[in-house]
């Protein structure tokens, strides 16, 4: 299962034990994020834009590198 999808399930299953008002102030927070994203957003060049959708799709799909395997490779130049 992606991330997200595990991020989603996660989210879903605190709502269900949130009151009205708890409700509303996730909603907002939610709001002002996505807000924050889009303006982002719709600065990003079309190339870049391409870019991240791959790297996000790659994400998803569970095709990635761990951290510490990423970290080790490169340790030669982060040393310095």
């Amino acid at each position: 299962m992606g991330a997200a999808k595990v991020l989603d399930k996660e989210i879903n299953h605190y709502l269900g034990h949130l009151n009205t008002h708890q409700k509303e102030v996730v909603l907002s927070v939610i709001k002002t994020f996505a807000s924050e994203e889009e303006q982002w957003w719709d600065i990003v060049e079309g190339s870049a834009k391409a870019s991240i959708e791959r790297g996000l799709k790659q994400a998803d799909e569970g095709n990635v590198t761990p951290h510490g395997e990423v970290m080790k490779k490169y340790e030669k130049w982060l040393s310095k």
